[in-house]
């Protein structure tokens, strides 16, 4: 997959939330109606999002280009493909992101709730990373 061929196209370089992920990200929003984001987010190859909690919302992931991973804290990481979809819940420590050959990108879609937030924390390991295929 290049850029140009993702299904919702590039989008903007994910400068807001830069500080949150190793590599570089890119954002395309795609519609918020009733509090409910739904957004494109497109990887790099190698990058992925620190480890973080949705608190009281939930996310939901469809996968629509590139190969990645999605991993929640004391599990093994799975990979991920077009077409497969990760339901996180509230309160669950995670990360998400491409795998080091292959863009990867996934549609996120924000389960509101009231007074919803999300807790930044420690980057993945390269040791960590390095250790998946």
């Amino acid at each position: 997959m290049n850029q140009k061929e993702s299904l919702f196209g590039l989008g903007a370089y994910n400068e807001q939330y830069a500080q949150y992920f190793d590599g570089k990200s890119f954002l395309k929003q795609l519609a918020m109606n009733q509090g409910v984001g739904v957004v494109n987010v497109t990887f790099e190859p190698g990058c992925r999002n620190h480890w973080h909690i949705h608190h009281k919302g939930a996310q939901i992931l469809l996968v629509t280009d590139g190969r990645g991973y999605y991993q929640e804290w004391g599990k093994e990481a799975i990979e991920l493909k077009p077409g497969d979809v990760v339901s996180i819940p509230s309160e669950v420590k995670h990360w998400h992101g491409a795998e080091k050959d292959s863009w990867f990108t996934h549609i996120a879609i924000e389960v509101p709730a009231q007074d919803a937030s999300n807790e930044w924390l420690e980057a993945v390991s390269e040791e960590d990373y390095n250790k998946l295929k």
